[in-house]
């Protein structure tokens, strides 16, 4: 491409304008993909410590099930009586441009017991918050999860971009202007060259 422009001066202005582009273009690149990681390595370690006891949890609520079920016979007629959840709300936030969804459940860590007192026991209740406590982690760990995929693949995209800029534009823009200036000082030699034959001639 370089060789397709030819030597003026104002293609040189608007090169080393593009050249200047350029690399603040890259710089922000950088910056973004640098802010991205560091904000992927928080929510890789968020998710590490969450599938690491989320295990723990189901393995908990199915042992407190497996009690009710025991000391109640099995519980389907209980269960029957707990209304679909549907009070979990996504919001977003914004990193450098990406936006992170953030899973909220109003009712929160305790809410309303479904279900009357006379034919239930402790261990049904402690099954419910169990299974309870299961939804929250879920829900915790798919946000995390969400945003884990949404950051890797903005990084990705951020750094085919960083590098279009650093290895192809501003090599091509370094090029435009070195061939121009060269073009240009060359020009200008042959012009001093060129008056002083013309002095020398006069004289």
């Amino acid at each position: 491409m370089a060789n397709q422009v030819f030597p003026t001066k104002g293609n040189l202005i608007a090169a080393k304008r593009q050249l200047a582009l350029s690399k603040l273009g890259y710089d922000l690149m950088d910056r973004k993909r640098n802010v991205l990681i560091r904000e992927l390595m928080q929510l890789v370690d968020r998710a590490k410590a969450l599938r690491g006891s989320i295990e723990e949890t189901y393995k908990e609520a199915y042992a407190k099930l497996q009690e009710a079920n025991i000391t109640l016979g099995v519980v389907d007629r209980f269960a029957d009586s707990v209304p679909i959840d549907s009070g979990t709300e996504i919001s977003t936030r914004s990193v450098m441009g990406v936006e992170i969804p953030t899973i909220s459940h109003p009712e929160g860590i305790d809410p309303p017991i479904p279900y009357g007192f006379l034919d239930t026991n402790i261990q049904l209740d402690q099954a419910y918050a169990a299974f309870c406590k299961v939804r929250d982690m879920t829900l915790l760990l798919a946000e995390v999860d969400n945003g884990v995929f949404r950051l890797a693949t903005a990084i990705s995209a951020t750094q085919r971009r960083a590098n279009a800029l650093k290895n192809v534009l501003i090599p091509r823009y370094t090029g435009i202007i070195r061939m121009i200036s060269d073009a240009l000082e060359d020009k200008e030699r042959e012009e001093f060259t060129r008056m002083k034959i013309i002095k020398a001639t006069k004289k």
